[in-house]
């Protein structure tokens, strides 16, 4: 039978969405500036991609540091699915009861056993597709947490178990761990992309196992900024070394984020891209 060409492109479109997941991952929302941003943004983002997942790190979203109650609401009434996390998300105490209780919300997995939360999960786009999302921290110039390649095994495994998608979010401070932890999981996990240093990366790439890797995804904040924070308050803790209080700037805000295209069958990633949007 012969197809009129519209009808092709259409058709094989339709193959193309069975069998491939779009996972957008959104870099730390800094304050008020970011939280705007993003609700400015994600909408148009999801439809212009067709994405299928959206997930955040959303540890800096009250003030530049932890999460309260009513800004976790806002974030995911701007449309996000998946909430991650790292070493501020224990700035907020009210937040505690909510790691208990809220599955979409993720704090790093490898803290000692015992506290508030989880550090991973399944979730389902709308087609009912199962997405794994594991939350990670660094230990390099970080805290002496527990090693994050060791959980990464046992958890990595356990999550394959349901999916053959498994999403990393890697919450660390140096390079080279994040490079160390994209080449430790290459082949067993989709992506692994880092967060913390609020400085987006050009090194996206997919690895030889098939795996997408970006250093850091960047922010979502103010970019007239020093990492989110206004600048002359920044400058004087470098310069005084004085414990100066840092204030969350406002000014030429920026969305930063990846796009993965993942096969929904193999787990490989298929295509990464980068993604910057200012308002």
């Amino acid at each position: 039978m012969h197809l009129p060409d519209g009808a092709i492109v259409a058709r094989v479109l339709i193959l193309y969405l069975e069998y491939f997941v779009k996972l957008l991952f959104i870099g730390d929302i800094v304050g008020r500036a970011g939280r705007r941003t993003l609700s400015e943004h994600l909408d148009r983002l999801v439809d212009q991609h067709m994405v299928d997942l959206v997930v955040v790190n959303g540890e800096n979203g009250a003030a530049g540091y932890g999460l309260t109650v009513p800004v976790l609401r806002e974030i995911f009434a701007a449309g996000v699915d998946v909430v991650t996390t790292g070493n501020h998300v224990w700035d907020k105490k009210e937040i505690m009861p909510v790691l208990e209780k809220e599955s979409r919300l993720l704090r790093p997995a490898n803290y000692p056993p015992g506290l508030p939360g989880r550090g991973d999960g399944i979730y389902e786009t709308a087609a009912g597709v199962k997405v794994a999302v594991l939350n990670l921290e660094g230990r390099v110039f970080m805290k002496n947490l527990d090693c994050p390649f060791r959980a990464a095994d046992e958890l990595v495994a356990e999550l394959q178990a349901e999916t053959p998608i498994v999403f990393v979010d890697f919450h660390a401070e140096a390079t080279s761990e994040k490079q160390a932890l994209g080449y430790y999981l290459d082949g067993k996990v989709s992506a692994v992309v880092g967060t913390h240093t609020h400085v987006q990366t050009a090194d996206e790439r997919i690895l030889s196992g098939g795996t997408g890797y970006l250093t850091d995804v960047g922010m979502t904040g103010s970019q007239d900024a020093i990492i989110g924070n206004q600048k002359e308050p920044a400058l004087q803790r470098f310069l005084t070394q004085l414990p100066v209080r840092l204030e969350v700037a406002k000014k030429n805000p920026l969305l930063c984020g990846v796009l993965l295209t993942i096969n929904e069958k193999t787990g490989r990633c298929e295509a990464i891209e980068r993604i910057q949007e200012s308002s």
